[in-house]
């Protein structure tokens, strides 16, 4: 199977400010995945071999990943497909009603292959993973980037089920990762585990400063991380919600949305 990726200027907060769209192809069918602005880089994508793109997915419905479905589905008829169970957030998303919807473990004939959908929550809530092929490369839509860190943030994100899709991909152990943003990832595991390790040590910043009487979401804010946080504030604030959502979980804390304090052994 053939992977090619495009890189399309999109609104996003993304380092470079564009949202890759890929087009799996075998054959003479293809699969168009993230069209996410109607851009020349997305005409030549579509244009770029001579297949029929059958069939419209998206990894997860972020405005900066959605932007050209309504186009592309007008353009090449294909068969439009949304997450089971999220079919009224891909419409308020796109504007367009899917043509049919999925459950993680479907699997998608293309040519003498197929593309098989994968459960990946966390950085969304209706996100998904594409496996290109048996055994092939993995489209990990926001689950990873090959430098910096993916945000995961309350109430959109779900913290603990972020680490768990990190683990789940390590398992799996594909060639390699076809990010939504900045270039393949030829190392997988170690780029997961970097990325783990990166939540483990925010938790332990979370953990520390609780125990050390920060009981307000920004007092927790300010002891958890050392970079100047100007003009990402708000995603900072927003992962911590997230961290503490997990922690309140797991039982490491008590957090009412207001204030938290260590959770009682």
């Amino acid at each position: 199977m053939d992977v090619v990726r495009r890189s399309l200027p999109t609104e996003t907060r993304a380092p470079g400010g564009e949202t890759n769209g890929y087009l799996l192809a075998a054959g003479s069918s293809a699969v168009l995945v993230d069209p996410a602005a109607r851009t020349d880089a997305l005409d030549d994508l579509l244009e770029t071999r001579s297949v029929d793109v059958d069939h419209v997915l998206v990894t997860h419905v972020h405005p900066d990943h959605v932007g050209a479905v309504d186009h592309c589905a007008a353009e090449t008829d294909a068969t439009v497909w949304a997450r089971a169970g999220r079919a009224d957030r891909f419409r308020e998303a796109t504007g367009l009603e899917p043509d049919r919807v999925f459950y993680p473990g479907r699997t998608i004939p293309l040519g003498d292959d197929r593309v098989r959908v994968l459960d990946a929550p966390g950085h969304a809530p209706d996100h998904v993973a594409l496996e290109a092929g048996r055994d092939g490369p993995i489209l990990c839509g926001d689950c990873a980037v090959q430098e910096g860190s993916v945000v995961v943030g309350a109430p959109e994100g779900d913290m603990r089920a972020y680490v768990t899709t990190l683990r789940r991909l390590w398992a799996i152990d594909p060639p390699a990762l076809y990010p939504g943003h900045g270039p393949t990832i030829d190392t997988p595991r170690e780029t997961l585990e970097r990325l783990l390790e990166h939540r483990y040590r925010r938790e332990r910043r979370i953990r520390e400063a609780v125990a050390d009487g920060a009981r307000t979401l920004e007092e927790v804010l300010e002891s958890a991380y050392e970079k100047d946080l100007s003009g990402v504030r708000d995603l900072a604030r927003a992962t911590v919600r997230a961290h503490l959502g997990k922690l309140t979980v797991e039982g490491r804390v008590v957090w009412d949305g207001e204030r938290v304090r260590p959770a009682s052994r």
